[in-house]
């Protein structure tokens, strides 16, 4: 499944020495639209984000919305040749543990925060990292692709 909104990543260090943001072309969602993007350790020089194997990789997504909505799931994918592939998250409800407590209202800007364990047995690829939050309709809120290379 396609995403709905996705990123060409212009890299552009905004944030500070850890933490960088992305800014969003967006194309297009009924649900949401997002306004930043941030990925920590992300060198934000390169055409791609290095994942180091062994390690966590957050991720922050600041959003709104255009309608209510009562519940929010993350959907992680890793894209190797065209293949999508999922990446198991421990707490696929977004609004457990990630700052959303829902529903969520579309009269607010919600701050969605998450970690993604770079596992040591993934391969070293390079990776389009789909990050998905769905709405209890399975729409996207947002979607993100973000290129990298996991060494």
């Amino acid at each position: 499944m396609a995403c709905n909104l996705q990123i060409a990543i212009v890299f552009e260090k905004l944030y500070s020495l850890t933490l960088h943001t992305y800014l969003p072309t967006i194309i297009g969602s009924k649900t949401g639209k997002f306004t930043s993007v941030y990925i920590s350790d992300c060198d934000t020089t390169k055409h791609e984000c290095i994942l180091k194997r062994d390690s966590n990789v957050t991720i922050i997504i600041d959003f709104t919305l255009a309608e209510n909505v009562n519940a929010v799931k993350t959907v992680v994918h890793g894209k190797v040749m065209g293949v999508e592939m999922p990446f198991n998250l421990q707490n696929p409800d977004a609004c457990v543990g990630s700052g959303l407590i829902c529903p969520l209202s579309k009269t607010e800007i919600y701050v969605y925060t998450a970690v993604l364990p770079v596992l040591k047995a993934y391969p070293k690829v390079n990776v389009i990292v789909k990050w998905e939050l769905k709405d209890e309709h399975d729409e996207d809120i947002v979607c993100v692709e973000i290129p990298a290379k996991i060494q």
